[in-house]
């Protein structure tokens, strides 16, 4: 028996997200605030603003009433921005009781240093809460190209049935138990991109992103080992599987958010030439600040959060990363 879906956040992920929900052969409902795309979705199957070119499936409609569309659903996605969540929903936190609720967002709360399903425990712990994250850029999930991802949650019954919704000719998910590590592989690859885009915005060489990429998955893994996740999870399509395709690719958000700071550009330049949400800026000081609350050694974060925040210049950066005192490659395991 297929269940409503609703999608809350109609920009590029949530309009990817809902057609794949649709595809599978729900009833998708997808949530924004501008009347255009809501118009547009409805009447051409377009969403006007993002992926314009790519047709939508006529099993997906599209809402403008936020407390209507979550009634409505059986499962609520989350596709807004980490940042925007406790906003969006708290407001309605008493429709979200019970209902299945599943996560595409990637990042850490600035303000609580939570996670995206501690959020949600917090507005509706009676809600089963899975999470979807792997090496999905939106626009080729909507083109219908071969991608698959992880969907985790700690009731591997509840994960399995999101697997199945989420499942199509084009897209195969992979089931999960281990919720925090698939959180925090998505939140902090965003930072490791930045900084790749950085390096390649400087005019660094493919060695020096390649390092950046391995030296950053070892920070995740110390980082999310020490909150209590499993190591084994950022070998997969949640750990580097998307911190791969986020470092390299050129329709990473996070990447070229790097690459525009190497090439001179302030925050706030970079964020206004992007059109967008970055993730990895906000989760790179929440990562810091946690980081030397509990003592953690996470060096390529430190030079991201200097770069974006205080000022630190690339090149001194690079500087003081290569010039820290040699040691074993894995003093953590």
């Amino acid at each position: 028996m297929q269940k409503k879906i609703a999608v809350i956040g109609s920009g590029s992920w949530g309009t990817a997200v809902a057609n794949v929900f649709a595809d599978a052969g729900s009833n998708v409902t997808v949530w924004g605030r501008d009347s255009n795309v809501i118009e547009g979705i409805n009447a051409t199957r377009h969403n006007p603003r993002y992926l314009s070119a790519f047709e939508l499936s006529g099993q997906l409609r599209a809402s403008g009433d936020l407390a209507a569309t979550i009634e409505w659903a059986d499962v609520v996605v989350c596709a807004i921005p980490t940042q925007k969540i406790r906003a969006v929903f708290a407001p309605l936190q008493n429709l979200l009781a019970g209902k299945w609720i599943v996560n595409t967002s990637k990042g850490i709360e600035e303000s609580t240093y939570k996670r995206i399903s501690e959020i949600f425990s917090e507005l509706s712990p009676t809600s089963p809460f899975a999470v979807l994250s792997g090496p999905t850029f939106a626009e080729e999930v909507v083109k219908r190209l071969p991608s698959a991802i992880t969907v985790a949650c700690t009731d591997l019954a509840v994960a399995t049935e999101v697997q199945r919704l989420f499942s199509t000719p084009y897209m195969r998910g992979y089931a999960s138990d281990d919720v925090c590590g698939v959180e925090w592989g998505g939140a902090l690859k965003n930072v490791v991109a930045v900084a790749t885009g950085i390096a390649s915005g400087v005019g660094l060489g493919l060695n020096t992103q390649a390092a950046l990429i391995n030296r950053g998955i070892a920070e995740i893994v110390r980082m999310a080992t020490f909150k209590g996740a499993r190591p084994i999870t950022f070998l997969g399509l949640s750990g580097m599987g998307d911190l791969v395709l986020t470092c390299t690719g050129d329709l990473s958000r996070n990447r070229r958010l790097g690459i525009a700071i190497g090439q001179g550009k302030s925050l706030e330049e970079a964020f206004a030439h992007l059109g967008g949400v970055a993730e990895g800026a906000f989760t790179a000081r929440a990562a810091y600040e946690m980081a030397v609350k509990d003592k953690i050694e996470m060096p390529l974060t430190e030079q991201v959060y200097k770069i974006l925040y205080t000022g630190q210049t690339p090149k001194r950066a690079l500087t003081e990363l290569m010039g820290r005192n040699l040691k074993v490659e894995w003093d953590f395991v």
